[in-house]
């Protein structure tokens, strides 16, 4: 297990957003293994978001996390995707989940 996980630099701005706005956030960045970076949930939902700068790319762990698990993961690169990815409805449009 990792000691030490490479988070991406908006990050710690997103999971604090998610939270201001009543979302629960676990942060699951060091789990490792492709694991998605955050567990969101608000209202009985709950959804898993990987945190990505404007041109990251998933890594090869995290496609196959993604390709193995039984629900969605998002890839979010923002502030408003995020919160737009939790029924948010000011935000702009929720993040793809196919990445892009």
């Amino acid at each position: 297990m990792r000691l030490r996980a490479k988070v991406d630099n908006n990050h710690a701005e997103i999971v604090r957003a998610l939270r201001a706005a009543g979302r629960r956030v676990l942060d699951l960045s060091r789990v490792g293994s492709g694991c998605p970076d955050i567990l969101v949930g608000w209202g009985g939902r709950q959804v898993l978001m990987e945190i990505k700068c404007d041109k990251g790319k998933l890594t090869p762990q995290q496609e196959a996390f993604r390709a193995s698990w039984p629900c969605p993961v998002v890839v979010v690169r923002s502030v408003g995707e995020a919160l737009a990815a939790t029924g948010v409805s000011d935000a702009v449009p929720a993040a793809r989940p196919d990445g892009g």
